[in-house]
C-alpha cells in the first residue's frame, strides 16, 4: 500500500534542513565546477594542437541525452592541500557510466588540461574502483587516453608497485570477455604505454598520439640514442610498423566516431533491456533536502526517505513491530523488485536479527537489497550485551558478507561503528556506494570519541594522584572533536574514495534505477571469456 507520510516540509524544522543540505550541494557542485574550470583553462593550448578538451571528448562520444552516471568526482579532495578554497577534486580523471552507441559501457578520461593528465595517486584508486565496478557489472571499458604518466616531481615507490593493478585489470577484463578499447588521444609513456598495450581495440591521432616505454630524454639519457617522438611511438608508426594501433584517426573528433562505431559492434547480447513501468513516487523528491536532520542526534523517519524512493510510493514493511528502530520493506524501483534496509535509531538484538532474515529472504527471492544508511552503531550497554548483540550484530554481518544478489548503498546520514560494516559500507563491496552532502562517517562520534578520551586521560591522572588542569582537557576536548568532525565529513570521505561519488538527495531515485538497470543489464549479459586477454599482434 502506498506510504502515509506525516512529514511537513513547510515547518520551520524542515526549511532550516533544507537551506543547509542546499549549502551544502551548492558547495559540492562549485567543487566539481572547480575541476572543470581547472581543465578548461588548458582550452586555448588545445584548440592550437587542435584538440578537444577531455569533457568535450566524453560529450562527443557519449550518445545525446542518454543517461550519465559520474563516479567519484570529490577523488583527492583536500589530499594535494588541506584548504578546501584551494583542492582541486576529481583526481585528474574524469570517469562515469554512459550509453555509446546504445550499449552501456564504463568510460574513463584523462584529465589532460589539468598537468597533462599525470597519474595522481587518488586518480590511480579512482581508476581501480571504477575498473572494478565495471568487471562486475560487465560494463565494457572506453579509456581517453592522454597522460604524462607518473608525476615524477611527486614519485612514491608504493604507488608505482600499486599502479600494476591498473594492468591487471585490463588483462583481466579482456579475459572475462569484456571489451576494453582506448582511445589514444595524447602521450602514454613508461607504464602508461601499457594502456594501448593492453587494450582489445585502440585508436590513434595521426601527428598527437604517442606511445613509447621510454620518450627522447629518457632514452638517450639511458642509451644514448637520439630519436624523435614520431619515430619512437608516433599514431603513423604504431599504426604501421609495430601494430600497437587499429585505427588511425585524423583528429580528436574522426577517433571518436570511430569509437562509437567500434562499440556498436558490440550491441549483439548487450542490448539495454526494456525499461519496466514504474509510477512515480506521489510524495515529492523535493522533501529528501528537508527530511534529514543537520546532526544526527535528531530522530528521522527513514521510511519517509523510502516513501520518495519507491514506485507509487509503496512499502511493505517486514516484521514492522519486531526490532522497530530497523526498518526493513520490500518495494519497486524504477519496476525492479528490491528489498530496503534503514535505521530509525541504534541496531539492537531484535534489529539484527530482523535484518539478518529479511537479507536471507531477498536472497531467496533473489532481489537487490538498498540500504539507506543512518545508524549510530549497534547498541550498547549492560543489558544489549547480556542480550548477545555481539553475535547478533555479527550475524547480519554475516548476512551481508554472504549475500548472493547485488547489494548498493547510501549513505543518507549518520554511519558510525560497526553500524557502517552491518549496513554494507565500503569495506562490504557494494556493487555501488553514494553519499549525500550532509552525511558522516565515523568510528563514533567526535563528541563521543573525546569524552571517552577524557575519561581514560582523567583515570588514569588519579591513579598517579594527579588533578587534571581543566583548562587543558578543555583544549584536548575540543581538538579531538575536530580531528573526528572534519574526518567524517562527506566532501572528506568521498576524496579518500570511501565511496562512488557524493549525490543530490533528489537524484537519489534515478541514481537507484541507472543502478539497478545496470545490474539487471550485467545479470543478462553472456560474455564470452578466454583464458588470456586478446594479445596486440
Amino acid at each position: 500500500m502506498s506510504f502515509a507520510s506525516s512529514f511537513n516540509p513547510h515547518s520551520e524544522a524542515a526549511q532550516l534542513r533544507r537551506a543547509a543540505m542546499l549549502e551544502r550541494i551548492a558547495q559540492l557542485r562549485a567543487l566539481e565546477e572547480r575541476a572543470a574550470a581547472a581543465s578548461a583553462q588548458a582550452k586555448p593550448v588545445f584548440d592550437k594542437r587542435g584538440q578537444l578538451l577531455p569533457r568535450e571528448r566524453i560529450a562527443l562520444l557519449l550518445d545525446a541525452g542518454a543517461p550519465w552516471l559520474p563516479l567519484c568526482t570529490l577523488a583527492g579532495f583536500l589530499q594535494d592541500t588541506k584548504d578546501p578554497t584551494q583542492s582541486v577534486a576529481g583526481g585528474g580523471v574524469v570517469a562515469g557510466i554512459g550509453f555509446i552507441s546504445g550499449v552501456r559501457c564504463m568510460v574513463v578520461a584523462s584529465d589532460s588540461g589539468i598537468e597533462a593528465g599525470a597519474i595522481q595517486p587518488r586518480g590511480l584508486e579512482k581508476i581501480l574502483r571504477v575498473q572494478d565496478i565495471a568487471l562486475e557489472n560487465k560494463l565494457p571499458f572506453v579509456h581517453l587516453v592522454e597522460s604524462a604518466g607518473a608525476n615524477l616531481t611527486k614519485y612514491k615507490v608504493e604507488g608505482f608497485v600499486h599502479g600494476g593493478s591498473l594492468f591487471r585489470n585490463l588483462a583481466r577484463h579482456s579475459a572475462a570477455g569484456l571489451p576494453v578499447i582506448t582511445v589514444q588521444h595524447g602521450s602514454g609513456t613508461a607504464g602508461g604505454a601499457y594502456m594501448p598495450g593492453l587494450s582489445d581495440i585502440v585508436v590513434m591521432v595521426r601527428g598527437r598520439s604517442r606511445a613509447f616505454l621510454a620518450g627522447p630524454p629518457l632514452l638517450k639519457a639511458a642509451t644514448g640514442e637520439v630519436a624523435t617522438e614520431e619515430e619512437l611511438g608516433g599514431a603513423e608508426m604504431h599504426t604501421s610498423v609495430s601494430g600497437l594501433g587499429e585505427y588511425l584517426a585524423e583528429d580528436d573528433r574522426e577517433a571518436l566516431g570511430l569509437a562509437r562505431r567500434i562499440v556498436d559492434q558490440l550491441r549483439d547480447g548487450a542490448a539495454r533491456p526494456a525499461a519496466p513501468a514504474a509510477p512515480e513516487p506521489p510524495l515529492p523528491a523535493d522533501d529528501l533536502l528537508s527530511l534529514m536532520p543537520t546532526h544526527h542526534r535528531e530522530p528521522v523517519d527513514m521510511r519517509e526517505v523510502m516513501a520518495r524512493l519507491a514506485d507509487g510510493s509503496e512499502l511493505l514493511e517486514f516484521k514492522p513491530l519486531y526490532g522497530a528502530a530497523t526498518v526493513c520493506a520490500q518495494a519497486r524501483i524504477g519496476g525492479h523488485a528490491v528489498g530496503l534496509i534503514s535505521n530509525n535509531g541504534p541496531i539492537d538484538v531484535a534489529g539484527a536479527n530482523k535484518a539478518t532474515h529479511f537479507i536471507q529472504w531477498m536472497c531467496q527471492l533473489g532481489h537487490p537489497l538498498i540500504y539507506l544508511q543512518n545508524t549510530t552503531g549497534y547498541m550498547v550497554g549492560k543489558d544489549s550485551e547480556q542480550g548477545g548483540m555481539i553475535k547478533h550484530g555479527s550475524k547480519m554481518i554475516q548476512a551481508v558478507t554472504g549475500a548472493t544478489v547485488p547489494q548498493i548503498t547510501i549513505q543518507c546520514g549518520a554511519s558510525f561503528g560497526a553500524g557502517n560494516y552491518g549496513m554494507c559500507g565500503r569495506g562490504f563491496e557494494p556493487r555501488f556506494l553514494f553519499s549525500w552532502p550532509n552525511a558522516r562517517t565515523a568510528v563514533m562520534g567526535g563528541e563521543q570519541a573525546a569524552r571517552t578520551m577524557q575519561i581514560v586521560a582523567e583515570a588514569g591522572l588519579a591513579r598517579k594522584g594527579l588533578t587534571p588542569d581543566p583548562v587543558q582537557m578543555q583544549q584536548q576536548f575540543e581538538q579531538i572533536v575536530q580531528v573526528f568532525e572534519s574526518q567524517a565529513d562527506a566532501f572528506h570521505t568521498s576524496g579518500l574514495l570511501l565511496d562512488d561519488g557524493v549525490i543530490d538527495p533528489r537524484d537519489t531515485r534515478a541514481v537507484l534505477i541507472f543502478c539497478l538497470d545496470t545490474c539487471a543489464e550485467a545479470a543478462q549479459r553472456t560474455p564470452r571469456p578466454l583464458p588470456f586477454g586478446v594479445a596486440r599482434m
